[in-house]
């Protein structure tokens, strides 16, 4: 915040001095009875002095710019609205008080939202951290914190957070790879989707702090490769699917086969040397670990 100061002024929220607007509203009220007792007086007949003229016609007009005034002040304020009041362009200050308010006419009064504004990116094409491009959106909850900000030091605040979201959104994307294609246990995109969606929070919440916005929840809502290069990631996923699925496989099959073979030296069932014991665990092996149902072969001779 002190470098962004040194470049710009930076604005800052302050209560601004209005009037309730129900107590005006009495005021209106007297000021129109003012006015139509005046015209019911009626006009000064012709013959009638020239002051009372005056006084008639003064009384009459100061009625009706008085009605004017205090009609062209009042203002509504709704749940989560603030009014920005500027005096000849010059900030007086952010109403936020709800319900019926008044101010003096020749102040202008600019109506922000303070509500959640939720916001769907469309699909940015980037680079991860490995240079694989990939398609990324996300989501985003934010709302205007200081209405001073907002107002005064971007040009247009809302078409300032799309262009900002799409620039947190690359910038985060590039930080990490799409997946983890080696055996180190690091941050991906698609496996730590809590660290990366707090990442993008902390850094939209950097960039829209000069509009006074603040992010309150974001988070990738899509992710997938480029088309071009999607087909070779599917292929690779399917082989690393394949693979995993072999080792525990193989696994488990290592440890049937130790089973077998302690059950039956256990058991004395029948007495095996190495020889058979090699040969034994390469058929349990290929009967376990196959892809396709094991012809047996009946040996009816010895085995040497």
């Amino acid at each position: 915040m002190t470098e962004l100061t040194g470049a710009m002024n930076v604005s800052c929220e302050r209560k601004a001095s209005s009037f309730n607007g129900f107590v005006m509203l009495v005021v209106l009220v007297a000021v129109s009875a003012l006015a139509i007792w005046t015209v019911s007086q009626g006009v000064p007949p012709e013959g009638a002095m020239k002051d009372a003229k005056l006084a008639f016609a003064g009384l009459l007009f100061g009625s009706i710019l008085a009605l004017v005034l205090v009609a062209a002040g009042f203002f509504m304020i709704q749940p989560n609205q603030a009014a920005v009041i500027t005096l000849f362009g010059a900030y007086r200050g952010t109403e936020r008080t709800e319900g019926l308010r008044w101010v003096w006419p020749w102040m202008m009064r600019k109506k922000i939202s303070a509500r959640a504004h939720n916001v769907h990116s469309d699909r940015v094409k980037i680079n991860d951290l490995r240079g694989n491009p990939i398609e990324v959106a996300c989501n985003v909850v934010w709302r205007v914190a200081d209405t001073a900000q907002a107002a005064f030091d971007v040009d247009d605040y809302k078409t300032f957070v799309e262009i900002q979201i799409e620039a947190g959104l690359r910038t985060v994307g590039a930080r990490h790879p799409y997946d983890d294609m080696s055996d180190e246990d690091e941050t991906t995109l698609r496996g730590s989707a809590d660290v990366v969606n707090s990442e993008l929070c902390a850094e939209l919440n950097e960039r829209l702090q000069v509009a006074g916005i603040v992010v309150d929840e974001a988070g990738l809502t899509h992710l997938a490769y480029a088309p071009e290069i999607a087909g070779a990631m599917l292929r690779r996923q399917q082989a690393d699917a394949v693979i995993a699925a072999r080792k525990k496989v193989v696994i488990g099959a290592v440890g049937m086969v130790e089973d077998a073979l302690a059950k039956l030296a256990e058991d004395g069932i029948v007495e095996l040397d190495d020889e058979r014991k090699a040969a034994m665990v390469s058929n349990l092996m290929v009967v376990l670990c196959g892809d396709r149902e094991a012809s047996p072969i009946v040996n009816a001779g010895s085995l040497y």
